[in-house]
């Protein structure tokens, strides 16, 4: 998550290119999550904004999202897995 669209787009860039989503989320993401790389862990319905969740239901593990616009900023999200 970052305050800035024009920095969201660029980072997608990147991820896009090759660049590894942690090392970038520990850089420049002004989450809690970003000592982490960026890992939120697993969390339910209803635990998350509806715009992110949503986003987060569209991908398939592994792949990233585009740039999701919700009231704390942008965020660019990679799904890592699922729990049953």
């Amino acid at each position: 998550m970052v305050k800035d669209r024009h920095l969201a787009e660029e980072l997608l860039k990147k991820i896009k290119a090759g660049a590894d989503f942690a090392s970038l989320a520990r850089e420049y993401s002004t989450c809690p999550s970003k000592s982490k790389g960026g890992d939120l862990g697993w969390f339910g319905d209803g635990k998350m904004v509806p715009a992110f969740e949503v986003a987060v239901k569209k991908l398939s593990q592994g792949r990233i999202s585009p740039i999701v616009q919700t009231q704390f900023g942008y965020h660019i999200i990679k799904r890592t897995g699922t729990k049953e």
